[in-house]
């Protein structure tokens, strides 16, 4: 018999303490990853595609609760074994695809910060893949006798490919300032070149001041500066980049304005036909939103006609009843009970560390915890099993620091609230009762399993 894997006190804390939370563990997906199988493997052929030099498009679609946020988010961990960089970030008031106000050029600062690879995770890796890069020019120029100067020259013509996208000249330009401030000891310039791929100049005079360059990534380059990260990161060896963008109901229910909204529907359907035509390389881009986003014909992405001819079901699958993932539009159907069963097992085996002996509520007890759910909440509890999850996690925490007690005299305590079913995005900008845009940022945060 195999003896058990014992789990990282790291990973298992991290699961831990985000489930109670109410949020997606960013570590320890694959620990508790339950059913998606057919939506996992059309997704990894989507990564294969990037590695390959190729682009992809998806949006991934559920109701509240299905699963989109955990489901982004092994999607990253597994990008990460494909050796890919991933870019994530949630919409927002002040992160958008379009605008003139600086929203745009704050969603691609927002992703650049957040960059992260196999060895940095939790992001923030934009310094390390350039000053990898950068170091690796360097070994290679002075070990054959070369100058500083003739590693500036080096990275320039290496990074000569970027200049059939906008704003490549002065992308490189900006990696050999990074160069020149490392050789030269000089911390200001180093780090204006780090904002400056950051994407956080708001002005082109202040970039030329401290960079040299005429041109800065806004508003009306974002895209272009995806497309130039993409580039520079197959240059530092790896497969690609996956942008993963959450929260799509802030651009159809959030935005009052159908101008605005239109306009960042026009900047989604320019991502779309790329990506189909080809026309960008190791760049992939995965949306998550709501039904309602996609299907509300008033204000979803289905009322941009564009939009919604490309993005409607296949209609004979549909009439069929069959599951279609060729297409753009990923829909995550709901976990099953005995997928829920199984997750709580899984919950269990990682609170014990991996040691089958040290679970230590076994099955009986999940059957009962899942009766007293149904009891409670109604059919559809495992629909939306936050409230499960959450409950099964504070079970586990109290037996650890009552050993007096079972699982049985906890569970009888066991206080199941049934939520109040939330009034639809459409509903709030219809009356008016909804959160405010911070608040609603941060309730979008919450675990979605």
């Amino acid at each position: 018999m195999n003896s058990p894997v014992p789990i990282k006190r790291r990973e298992r804390d991290a699961v831990l303490q985000s489930l109670q939370a109410g949020l997606v563990p960013k570590q320890g997906l694959h620990l508790i990853q339950v059913g998606r199988k057919a939506e996992v493997s059309a997704l990894l052929q989507d990564l294969d595609r990037v590695g390959d030099e190729g682009a992809s498009f998806r949006i991934v679609v559920g109701r509240f609760g299905s699963g989109k946020s955990f489901f982004l988010n092994l999607v990253r961990n597994l990008a990460f074994q494909k050796k890919l960089v991933v870019a994530q970030a949630d919409f927002s008031m002040e992160r958008r695809l379009y605008a003139s106000g600086g929203e745009a050029r704050g969603l691609y600062s927002e992703l650049m910060r957040n960059l992260a690879t196999k060895a940095q995770p939790d992001g923030g890796a934009l310094p390390s893949v350039v000053s990898g890069w950068v170091s690796q020019v360097q070994h290679a120029v002075k070990s054959s006798g070369g100058s500083a100067a003739d590693v500036e020259q080096r990275i320039g013509e290496d990074l000569r490919g970027l200049q059939e996208h906008v704003g490549g000249f002065e992308f490189a330009e900006v990696v050999r300032a990074f160069y020149r401030g490392y050789t030269e000891k000089n911390d200001t310039l180093q780090a204006a070149a780090l904002r400056w791929l950051r994407g956080e100049y708001t002005t082109k005079t202040e970039a030329r001041a401290d960079l040299g360059v005429r041109r800065i990534i806004d508003d009306e380059s974002m895209y272009d500066g995806l497309k130039l990260m993409a580039a520079f990161v197959r240059n530092a060896g790896f497969g690609g980049l996956i942008v993963n963008l959450d929260e799509m109901v802030v651009l159809s229910h959030r935005l009052a304005n159908s101008r605005a909204r239109q306009a960042n529907y026009e900047a989604l359907l320019t991502l779309l036909n790329d990506s189909f035509q080809g026309n960008v390389r190791g760049l992939g881009f995965i949306f998550a939103g709501t039904d309602e986003c996609l299907e509300d014909k008033r204000r979803g992405l289905f009322s941009y006609e564009a939009l919604r001819s490309r993005l409607a079901d296949n209609t004979l699958a549909r009439q069929q009843g069959l599951v279609d993932l060729s297409g753009p539009v990923v829909r995550l159907q709901p976990l099953t009970p005995e997928d829920l069963f199984v997750l709580l097992q899984n919950i269990a085996h990682v609170h014990a560390g991996g040691d089958p002996a040290k679970v230590a509520v076994p099955d009986d007890g999940i059957v009962a915890l899942l009766r007293q759910a149904n009891d409670t909440l109604g059919a559809d509890y495992f629909r939306t099993p936050r409230d499960v999850v959450r409950s099964f996690v504070g079970l586990l925490n109290l037996l650890d620091q009552n050993p007096g007690k079972t699982w049985q005299d906890l569970l009888s305590a066991t206080v199941l609230t049934k939520p109040v079913t939330p009034m639809s995005a459409e509903e709030e900008v219809a009356t008016g009762s909804g959160p405010t845009p911070d608040e609603r940022d941060s309730d979008l945060t919450a675990f979605k399993l």
